[in-house]
């Protein structure tokens, strides 16, 4: 059912995007519980079997209410406040969450699950949020540098990309623009931007001046994810493009290589994450030139596409691009 966010003439002045490792924490944690999540991510779940059975992950567990649909608390995933947030300011902030808030938020997100608030780690959690709240940030805290860390300037610079095309999008053609294709959950009109959730109730929501904040990320997919009521900034948590090609390796197969060059090939594999020019010719110890030449060569095949970033120009691969070197 839906979730209507409806717009004011101030909240289209407040309409903005940010990147947050934090929430892609929380997102990543719900992949590995949600099988329909799967899909794009098997690669990386194959990689992190052994991490996470080294985890203690419980606490976090209680407020996570997959597969079934339920709410998870905000504070845990609090929108953040500046566009490319670091982590650890992130978990800082996460750590100061008011004990009164996390405890009616927990309380909300233990509902969802039956006996959840019953349990002895539920009792435990109402009665002392305070402590709850560390216990979190603590779990939190194993998560992101045993499953994301290691990734995060790849998923960065996925995110990065999306955001400049969404951005670009917006600057061509409005609001109509940006959310015709977005996610096909989400639509716009006469002011009111409809989010299709997994919930089974309808929503409606007055921004009130306070404008939604865009959040890309790499593992909410294939859900689209909204709400965050006071004192949270409204915000829709969406599917990046771009994510189909992320696990793949950067090596290219011999027979990608007889057909492009092997140079060729080589950049072309290694565009499993968006990258400019002199990223690629670093990591390939190529000139920056010639990797220049091979991408001009390839986006006009139809291989590679570029959107500018601030000073910068980030490549990426097509959907033609991907499928090419995943066969390679």
């Amino acid at each position: 059912m839906p979730l209507d966010l409806h717009f004011g003439a101030d909240d289209l002045l407040r309409i903005r995007f940010a990147i947050s490792p934090l929430c892609e924490t929380h997102e990543a944690l719900r992949t590995l519980r949600r099988a329909d999540r799967h899909g794009y991510h098997l690669p990386w779940l194959r990689r992190m079997r052994e991490r996470v059975a080294g985890l203690d992950l419980s606490p976090v567990w209680l407020f996570v209410p997959s597969p079934r649909p339920g709410y998870t608390p905000d504070f845990l995933g609090r929108p953040p406040d500046v566009p490319l947030a670091d982590f650890a300011a992130e978990l800082a902030r996460l750590r100061a969450t008011d004990p009164a808030l996390a405890r009616a938020e927990m309380a909300k997100s233990l509902a969802c699950t039956p006996g959840a608030a019953q349990s002895a780690r539920g009792r435990a959690a109402l009665a002392d949020p305070e402590r709850a709240v560390q216990e979190l940030a603590d779990a939190t805290e194993r998560a992101w540098h045993a499953l994301l860390a290691p990734d995060w300037p790849r998923l960065r610079a996925l995110l990065e990309a999306e955001i400049a095309y969404r951005s670009r999008q917006l600057a061509d053609g409005g609001l109509h623009r940006l959310f015709a294709d977005l996610h096909p959950r989400l639509s716009w009109s006469d002011g009111t931007l409809s989010v299709r959730t997994r919930t089974d109730f309808v929503q409606m929501q007055d921004l009130d001046g306070r404008g939604v904040l865009l959040l890309p990320s790499v593992f909410v997919w294939p859900d689209v994810v909204s709400g965050f009521d006071p004192p949270w900034q409204p915000t829709v948590i969406y599917p990046a493009r771009g994510i189909g090609g992320l696990w793949q390796g950067p090596a290219a197969g011999p027979a990608l290589a007889r057909l492009l060059g092997a140079n060729r090939a080589a950049v072309l594999a290694a565009l499993d994450a968006p990258a400019t020019t002199s990223a690629l010719a670093h990591r390939l110890g190529l000139a920056a030139s010639s990797v220049s030449a091979h991408l001009s060569v390839l986006r006009e095949a139809g291989l590679l596409t570029s959107r500018r970033h601030g000073h910068q120009v980030l490549y990426e691969r097509t959907p033609l691009g991907i499928a090419l070197a995943a066969g390679g």
